[in-house]
């Protein structure tokens, strides 16, 4: 225990603690002591967004935050779109378009799409495209997951 630091944070709505050293990033943190897997190391540089999570209303790269800079912070992961019985229209989207190849940058894709979709619910599909350019997909999928993100943002709308 000497040497880690314990962190209050809120993810997914739920208060969570946990301790960590110093130099881990959050990326490790939520899979390591978390289990929470659903953001992926790709890079672990902050070039291919498949650790993306939303960290105080800012779309992050997860393995480029320290675990100690969340404390007191709010934090959605993949884990946190959708319901148990219920997917986010994202998720039914990339389900129905086939967005989906290899599925490793699927949850950073949605988290992605999900923070464009709260800041402009209408985007056009340059919008799109420029706000998931930090997301790499490396089954070069890009086609189908814009016509995903199109179909549910349609879908969210006719909601609203």
């Amino acid at each position: 225990m000497a040497g880690k630091t314990h962190i209050t944070t809120t993810i997914n709505g739920e208060r969570t603690d946990f301790l960590c050293e110093p130099r881990d990033s959050l990326l490790d943190v939520l899979r390591e002591n978390l289990q929470l897997y659903g953001a992926k190391e790709g890079c672990n540089n902050g070039n291919c967004g498949a650790c993306n999570v939303v960290m105080d209303g800012r779309l992050v790269n997860s393995c480029c935050v320290l675990a100690v800079e969340s404390a007191g912070c709010e934090i959605e992961t993949i884990e946190g779109v959708g319901e148990p019985d219920k997917l986010h229209p994202l998720q039914q989207s990339f389900l129905e378009n086939a967005a989906l190849q290899c599925g490793i940058c699927t949850p950073g894709f949605i988290i992605a799409a999900k923070a464009l979709l709260e800041q402009n619910p209408d985007p056009s599909e340059h919008e799109i495209r420029w706000w998931l350019a930090g997301n790499l997909c490396r089954c070069t999928g890009y086609d189908k997951i814009i016509r995903a993100v199109q179909d549910a943002a349609a879908r969210m709308r006719e909601e609203a």
